[in-house]
């Protein structure tokens, strides 16, 4: 049998640990915490999964909270005009459901079924020199934990990461009491609020520690009037924060959340990091190589709502990788490959989140707008969350945009 150590217990690393496991695997999995740490500890992300992300999960049999997180079926853009109104606002139907679980509550349900199913579980923040001495026990190590000092081991790789400064600050609070949105009232949906040269507002349905709730989401470019929360220690303060800087700059989503309340002592969060792809395979001070996953190797901004979504993808590929490579040794070579395999649909959503990192050009407020008036633009771009790839078709260049809406407002026109 062989054996596995997958190093970081988020969604990639549970869901590849789980996934080898049910294949006849011997895995160890290493956290820095305890599934109760993890369930009574802070927030440690937004995340919205949608249809091919959450399937992953189903394949596994993973989907315990599916059937009580609420099911998202649309996902919403507004503009904000110079006068905080809203210049545009729609909102496109999902093909497929999407849905958000806190991490804190899959991760400690993951963390706990992978040891009830008889998997080895170490409680311990794993070292560099830890590594170099597991990579001579295990057949392949896999780096899942995002932070500290095993990421400093995966150099950053120039030509695929353009950014060197994070590109906006994060701020996140889960809260109750949100009302619905006038325009919808029945019905689940993603609102993405774009605040020109101010940043972004996220609103998105969640399940969490405390049942049912939403996320409310800043993304501040660096130096703005949202960049203010940096020193918040408070969570108190940070909603009430997070409450006027709605009020001053999305009022229409301000409106319903005048009765909100945070969902636990630790529903909030803060900080920044720099979007980075990094090389995927990590050297070790023994000579030995371990492989790195999900945002370990490719670290997006959360702007377009990809982190969860792609970490699944990325423990879906790697699993199918290793499944296939049989009893062969996992080589520095079946490393890379296994990790350009995974960049051939993770390019895409690097991509997207580059550019939507940056001022929107003409022809995507073009686009924006338009979807206001023509629904299968709207749908389209939702549908795009699940699969960026679409976005290659139409969302970039100004020719190809302005082909499309042509094409289907001559559709619509007949």
């Amino acid at each position: 049998m062989r054996k596995i150590l997958v190093v970081g217990a988020g969604q990639s690393g549970l869901q590849l640990a789980l996934g080898l496991q049910s294949y006849g695997y011997e895995v160890t999995l290493m956290s820095n915490r305890t599934a109760d740490e993890i369930r009574s500890g802070r927030v440690m992300s937004t995340q919205c999964m949608f249809h091919t992300a959450l399937q992953h999960e189903r394949d596994l049999g993973l989907n315990f909270w599916e059937s009580q997180a609420p099911r998202v079926e649309g996902l919403g853009v507004s503009v904000a005009a110079p006068d905080s109104s809203r210049a545009t606002d729609w909102l496109g139907r999902l093909d497929g459901i999407a849905q958000s679980v806190d991490q804190r509550v899959k991760m400690a349900g993951w963390m706990e079924t992978f040891a009830q199913r008889g998997g080895q579980l170490v409680i311990h923040g794993a070292a560099v020199s830890d590594l170099d001495y597991f990579a001579r026990t295990y057949d392949l190590v896999l780096v899942s934990a995002g932070k500290g000092e095993l990421v400093a081991m995966f150099g950053r790789d120039a030509a695929r990461s353009p950014y060197d400064t994070p590109r906006r600050m994060l701020s996140v609070a889960y809260v109750h009491g949100l009302g619905p949105r006038a325009e919808h009232p029945g019905l689940e949906a993603v609102r993405c609020n774009l605040v020109p040269g101010v940043g972004e507002l996220f609103v998105m349905p969640t399940l969490t520690v405390t049942g049912r709730a939403d996320i409310l989401f800043w993304e501040g470019i660096p130096g703005g009037p949202v960049d203010v929360f940096q020193g918040i220690k408070d969570p108190a303060d940070h909603l009430s924060l997070t409450l006027e800087l709605m009020e001053r700059y999305t009022p229409w989503e301000y409106s319903r959340a005048t009765k909100v309340e945070l969902t636990d002592a630790n529903a909030t969060l803060s900080g920044r990091y720099t979007p980075t792809v990094r090389n995927p395979v990590g050297r070790l001070p023994g000579g030995g190589v371990v492989l790195g996953v999900a945002d370990v190797v490719v670290a997006n901004d959360p702007v377009t709502g990809q982190g969860s979504n792609s970490a699944a993808k990325c423990a879906a590929s790697y699993l199918e990788s290793i499944l296939a490579h049989g009893d062969r040794e996992f080589d520095e070579a079946w490393m890379r490959a296994t990790f350009e395999r995974h960049w051939e649909s993770a390019r895409h959503t690097t991509r997207w989140t580059n550019t939507m990192l940056g001022p929107p050009p003409a022809h995507v407020l073009d686009m924006f707008e338009a979807a206001g008036r023509l629904q299968p633009v709207a749908d389209r771009f939702a549908n795009g969350f699940d699969d960026p790839s679409d976005f290659e078709d139409f969302f970039y260049d100004g020719e190809r945009t302005r082909a499309y809406l042509a094409a289907v407002g001559g559709r619509a026109a007949r």
